[in-house]
């Protein structure tokens, strides 16, 4: 699974990202070639443009779903919140 904190920096802000995982498999510019750009220098992938239409949204998730080594996320430009930030029902509070 793609980890937020250990994305590249050259992803552009949005929802995918491309994490340190990525082994160059080029797998994702396979099936995004408008959204993935490979850096050349450091062998690897990152989002350089984020999906604009449902059908690029689409192969994106795919993209997620197909990469051998699960180094793209998409869970958006903030990491997920610690769970105990996250609400909890009324019956759990004591």
């Amino acid at each position: 699974m793609a980890n937020f904190n250990h994305r590249y920096p050259q992803n552009v802000p949005g929802r995918f990202y491309v994490d340190d995982q990525c082994l160059d498999h080029d797998l994702c510019a396979h099936l995004c070639p408008k959204n993935f750009k490979r850096n050349d220098a450091g062998g690897h992938y990152f989002v350089y443009q984020q999906p604009e239409t449902p059908e690029e949204i689409a192969l994106c998730l795919q993209a997620v779903e197909a990469c051998p080594v699960e180094a793209i996320g998409c869970d958006g430009d903030q990491p997920h919140p610690p769970e105990h930030h996250l609400a909890k029902p009324w019956w759990r509070f004591w």
